[in-house]
């Protein structure tokens, strides 16, 4: 199956998919602004420029393209089928990267959530209260 656009044309839409203030990350933000939370985003001194920082629950919140953090059984996640070994190596990449960020954050005493675009659909509700209950778990005594 080949793509529906010329590689030119792939590679400008490509281009323009932005690595940070996405629709989920500011539907998470505002919904936990409103909530009281008080955080720092895209923080550049923690790998993977966590989107969002909360020091005062000493936690993380990664909000993930289901896409380009190879989400498992998800249908958002399914690979091109044109150049399929380019995608599963760009993913799975991504997926180790991810992975090292997480286990590093939680080795110096970080929790960290990672918040998956498509809960943010229909169980957006459910997923943004269970994210406030998992952060007021995480508080430090």
């Amino acid at each position: 199956m080949s793509d529906i656009f010329s590689s030119e044309k792939r590679s400008e839409i490509m281009s323009k998919i932005s690595g940070k203030e996405t629709k989920p990350e500011i539907l998470v933000r505002k919904y936990l602004f409103a909530n009281g939370f008080r955080f720092r985003k895209n923080d550049k001194r923690f790998p993977g420029k966590p989107d969002i920082v909360l020091p005062k629950y000493k936690t993380i919140v990664f909000i993930n393209g289901c896409f380009w953090h190879g989400h498992k059984n998800c249908k958002k996640a399914k690979l091109p089928e044109t150049r399929k070994e380019f995608w599963e190596n760009k993913i799975n990449s991504n997926i180790i990267r991810d992975q090292q960020n997480i286990d590093y954050l939680e080795s110096i005493g970080w929790s960290v959530i990672v918040v998956w675009q498509c809960r943010l659909g229909k169980d957006k509700e459910h997923t943004l209260s269970n994210l406030v209950d998992e952060i007021h778990d995480n508080r430090p005594l």
